[in-house]
Formats: C-alpha cells, structure tokens, sequence
C-alpha cells in the first residue's frame, strides 16, 4: 500500500479536524502511536472498534509504520480497559506495545500522549513529527488498513447522554445527526439538545439534521437547561462581561493547563487581564496561540465558572486575523517533570463537575449498520481546500464512486481528501456545500 492508495480512499484524522492521512504518513518517523485514549466523557467508539477490528487497526498501524520508516509502533489506551489490553497484547509484535493511560483528561491530546508515552515534548507550535512521532487514531488506523480495499463511505460513533439505548454505531457519511439518536432509541428528554464531538471539546449542534462526516466522533444529547448547554449558549459579551468584572487571578486555571504543565508560554489566568487592558502586544496574550482549546481551564479548573478557554481562543483568532505570531517563544521541557503526574483531570471527577453522572456510561457496538435512504456527502470534511464535485445531477453512482476530489493547485491536488458516496443511487442535488444521493 502507498501513501497514494491511502489519498485514493479519502482517509483524514477520524478524531479530530480532519487532517490528510497521506500527507501525515509522507514523513519519517521512529514512532508510530495508536491514539485510543478517547478521554472525552461518554464517549466509546475507539475502545469498541479495538474490540470489534483489532487485527484490522493494528494492520494499519503495521501500514503506518513501513510508509514512515518507524520501527516502533504503540497503542495509548487507558488502563482501565483491561479487556482490550489483553487482546491487544496477545496480537502485538516485538515492534508493537501497548501502553496503559491513566484516566484522565486530556490523555487523548496528542502532545500529552506523545509525552506520556515517549517522554518526549512536542515544542510550542509544533507538530509530533517534529519530535520523531507520527499519531493517529483508532478509527484512521482502521481506515488505513482498509484503503485497498474500499474507500471511507462509513463512520463510527458514539450516541450517548439522555437517549434510550446508549450505543456506538456504524453510519453511512451522510446521515443525520437525528438519524443517529433515532438509531439509539431516541432521545429521553421534550427537548434535546446536541453536542457533536464530546461536552469538552465539541460544539452545540443547533441543526439536528446536520451531516455526518468523516470528523464526527460523537454525539451526546442533554437537556436545554444543562450546565454544558448553557455555556455553550453564552454570546462573547457575557463571555467578557462576566470575565471582567468576577476573575480574581486565582491562577488555577493556568496550574492545570496541559500545555502550561508542558512548558509552553500560555498563562490563561494572565490571558483573562485583556478583558480589561489592551493588551494584544504583551506575552500573556501572545501565548494563547498555543491553546489547544481542550477547555479544561472553564469546564474544570475555574471555581467561578468563568470561561478563559473562550479568552484564549478569542485573542488566538485575532492575532491569527493580525497574522502576528509569536517567534522562537520561551520553552520550558523540564516543567512537566516537575508538575505534570499530580495534576491531571480525573474522568471521574470530571464527570461530576460537568453533570454526567445521571447518564449511563457506556457504548457497545451495534453489529448492524443503519442504512439509509438519503445522504449528503459534505465536501468539506477534512483540513484544507474543500472538494470541487465530479458528478453532476442526474448522474448515477456507486457506493463508494468519487464524488469530489480537491482541486488542483499548480499541478497537484491541494490539501485535501476525495470524498465518496455512501450509498448507491441518484444525485438528487449539489447544494449547501454537499452532493445529495438517494436510492432509487
């Protein structure tokens, strides 16, 4: 398999934002990590696809591997699924270990796992690869190992929080966001609200007939009047109103910043006094270029429900707007030696503080795909340049046919995956940034 192969078949990061597989798997490495810590709350689907398709993710692990160059490869996963510890053990390799995380959070962010697992500190702004990793997550990997064979027309995740039948399903890309909690029997509360991606670092769907895509990990149904809802809800007047007037510099929410605790020069505390100065110039706002926006300082860390995680990414996207970016800042690897193994999040905890406990946390794996009828398959689902349609209206496809491809850029694809049907039929529509298929 090559690197060409996995660009064919359309695999981007099924974790996160999307990034090109191939474009990952074009460097080299001495690294490979599997990233199966999944730490957002009631989220499931990496742990039950290690169940389900083991031999399949380690394969695209092996894949990964030989297109970087690593001789190494290592699955992070929490210690607490002792159960697929086991089973992964008894198919690894001498090139192959499996490495128990604790629970907490953010054990999934892929500069803590690098850390954890390699003791090695990815720099401020950088990349794994600049340390000699290359990370990827369970479903990626799955996909990988897959790409031969068939493209990605399909997508696992988690339905969970107020629905009836918590589950991790198998959708076709394409399907509603409804049709999935439909598929876990639906919601259990008059008036549901969705958080697609996880209550840490996912967004408030408003629309409940959005699209799956290749990036959509999970969805969790709550209540309008819960915690994670309501801070959702919140506009950036209230944001910096509130902040204004009520943070007292506690500094708790930088002394468990995972990036702080790695030694990047982010104070969110410090970051929270340009609510009331402008301060745009000075380091404690330049800093907040390196906020992972993993929103443990709001959700966990502040005892008076401030949101400094929203300063952050505020100030971020302005000096992005400003194109100012901080140069060769300071660095300091040797902090999470110092600090790092006492101040993780428990989950547990966590769950707690976020208002979980009352929803069950668990997530099997259904053995039976939802079908559909209906898709719309996004052409923006990955990092880079959204794809440009190669099928028209009227057209009839194949599962699993191309229906956009990135355009090209000076002779090349620009960053970016082709995009698939995810069912047989007629292109009904090409409208709202999707091509719309229905069997017929």
């Amino acid at each position: 398999m090559t690197v060409s192969d996995i660009f064919e078949a359309g695999v981007v990061g099924a974790g996160g934002a999307g990034f090109p597989t191939h474009v990952k798997l074009s460097g080299k490495a001495d690294t490979v990590l599997i990233n199966a810590a999944e730490c957002e709350p009631l989220l499931h689907k990496d742990k039950e696809l290690l169940r389900a398709q083991a031999d399949d993710v380690l394969t695209g692990l092996v894949t990964a591997m030989r297109l970087v160059g690593a001789p190494r490869g290592v699955v992070g996963i929490k210690e607490k699924y002792h159960d697929v510890i086991e089973l992964l053990r008894s198919k690894a390799t001498p090139q192959i270990n499996v490495f128990p995380l604790r629970d907490a959070y953010p054990a999934g962010d892929e500069f803590i796992l690098v850390y954890d697992v390699l003791g090695r500190v990815i720099p401020p702004g950088g990349i794994p690869l600049a340390v000699g990793a290359v990370v990827m997550n369970v479903e990626t990997a799955f996909n990988v190992a897959n790409a031969e064979r068939q493209p990605v027309t399909e997508k696992y995740l988690t339905v969970a929080g107020a629905v009836a039948e918590p589950s991790t399903l198998k959708v076709p890309l394409g399907v509603t966001l409804a049709q999935c909690v439909a598929a876990a029997g639906g919601p259990t509360i008059p008036d549901p609200c969705y958080v697609v991606g996880g209550v840490m670092m996912g967004y408030l769907e408003e629309n409940q007939n959005a699209l799956v895509d290749k990036t959509t990990g999970g969805v969790i149904v709550l209540p309008s009047d819960h915690v994670v809802v309501r801070n959702r809800r919140r506009d950036w007047k209230q944001i910096a109103d509130i902040g204004r007037s009520a943070c007292d510099q506690c500094s708790f929410c930088t002394e468990l910043c995972p990036r702080w605790l790695l030694g990047h020069p982010i104070e969110p505390h410090r970051a929270m006094r340009s609510l009331g100065f402008n301060m745009i110039g000075e380091a404690n706002v330049l800093g907040t270029q390196f906020c992972c926006e993993c929103n443990l300082c709001s959700q966990y860390s502040c005892p008076e429900g401030l949101d400094p995680k929203n300063v952050c990414a505020q100030n971020k996207r302005r000096l992005a707007a400003e194109k100012r970016r901080w140069e060769n800042p300071p660095f300091q690897p040797q902090r999470p030696e110092l600090h790092m193994a006492n101040r993780k999040a428990p989950t547990s905890r966590l769950m707690t503080k976020l208002g979980l406990r009352p929803f069950r946390n668990v997530g099997p794996l259904r053995d039976v795909a939802l079908s559909a009828d209906r898709v719309g398959i996004k052409l923006k689902q990955h990092v880079g340049a959204p794809c440009e349609p190669v099928v028209a209206v009227g057209d009839r496809v194949k599962r699993g046919q191309p229906v956009g491809r990135p355009p090209m850029k000076d002779g090349k694809p620009a960053l970016g995956a082709p995009v698939h049907a995810s069912i047989g039929g007629v292109v009904s529509a090409i409208d709202g940034g999707a091509v719309w298929i229905e069997r017929r």
